[in-house]
């Protein structure tokens, strides 16, 4: 039973580390008011230009443990235009990457008035990345003739396309990722295929408690495919909001399961597990700045380590060519 336990672990840390791999990796950053991240199209779609800072760390007590850090901007260019930039660097165990982007969006305002929400945006991100895979503390010893003791890196080129619709109090994007099939000739293509593209399609709807009431709720979803594995997983999210002097508080819970899963031996009995996180977030803006911390849980019986994933988002707004926020109820844009 521990060889099949870890065998799955193993399995489960493969899948991590091959994913981390493309590009920024999908965790729940988008979740502590950070779209862009996720849809290229949302560059300059705010009433307001944001710079965020995330950091990522997961399992402090585990050496070469997943981290994450991003730095992004974007910002409206006269009425239509939108940019914005993207850097970031990855590492997971002997794996890393470092790259960044850079992004054009269009958007095209159906609204009556100033204040009124209805825009449609198209965006498109060139992203350059370079992947480096660590082998020189490798053991000599334990000959094997895929490892060739060295530092080896690859880079390469790809973009990411997507389109956003914000109406009133709703937002759906849809994203495609790594548009371009690259090799990047770290692996084998039996284990790096050069596709590695992946869709998203996210939506969230705003729920206010009144026209005099300070509270606010937005559930939400995030769903993720990749073309050539098939692979699937689907967020299911809830925010709420509360509005003070100050600024606003929030808070909110994400759920992660992927329709993919494992078999191992529990006893004498095969059992099935799927990847699921429990990801809750609890925030503050604080006039122009954002402050937000986001704790991932893995659940299911067979994990690596009992502890979660943590990361803090740093944000600050400031002003754009709009003179006023828009007359809705739309965390997102306003």
């Amino acid at each position: 039973m521990k060889i099949k336990k870890t065998y799955f672990i193993l399995f489960l840390l493969l899948g991590s580390m091959i994913h981390a791999q493309d590009g920024i990796p999908v965790y729940s950053d988008y979740f502590a008011d950070n779209l862009y991240l996720l849809h290229p199209s949302m560059a300059g779609a705010a009433a307001h230009n944001q710079l965020r800072l995330t950091a990522r760390q997961q399992w402090f007590d585990q050496d070469e443990a997943p981290n994450l850090q991003t730095l992004s901007f974007n910002a409206r260019l006269g009425d239509r235009s939108g940019v914005g930039a993207i850097v970031f660097a990855d590492k997971n165990g002997y794996h890393s990457q470092t790259g960044g982007y850079l992004t054009y969006a269009h958007h095209i305002m159906f609204s009556r008035t100033e204040v009124d929400l209805n825009q449609l945006s198209f965006g498109l991100s060139a992203g350059l990345v370079q992947s480096r895979l660590d082998e020189t503390e490798f053991d000599p010893n334990d000959f094997d003739p895929v490892i060739a003791g060295i530092i080896q890196s690859s880079s390469y080129f790809n973009l990411d396309a997507g389109v956003s619709y914000n109406f009133v109090n709703f937002s759906g994007h849809f994203t495609v990722k790594n548009i371009i099939f690259q090799n990047r000739n770290l692996f084998s293509e039996n284990f790096e295929p050069n596709n590695q593209r992946q869709y998203l399609f996210s939506a969230a709807y705003a729920i206010t408690g009144g026209p005099y009431s300070q509270w606010a709720y937005e559930p939400s979803v995030l769903f993720q495919w990749r073309e050539r594995t098939g692979e699937q997983a689907l967020d299911t999210n809830i925010k709420v909001y509360r509005t003070m002097d100050f600024g606003q508080l929030w808070g909110g819970i994400s759920y992660r399961r992927s329709f993919d899963g494992s078999e191992f031996l529990d006893g004498t009995e095969v059992s099935t597990q799927k990847l699921q996180y429990w990801t809750p977030v609890i925030g503050v803006n604080y006039k122009k700045w954002l402050f937000a911390y986001t704790y991932s849980y893995q659940a299911g019986n067979i994990r690596f380590q009992s502890g979660g994933f943590h990361q803090i988002t740093l944000g600050y707004d400031f002003l754009g060519n709009r003179p006023q926020t828009y007359s809705c109820n739309c965390p997102a844009i306003n």
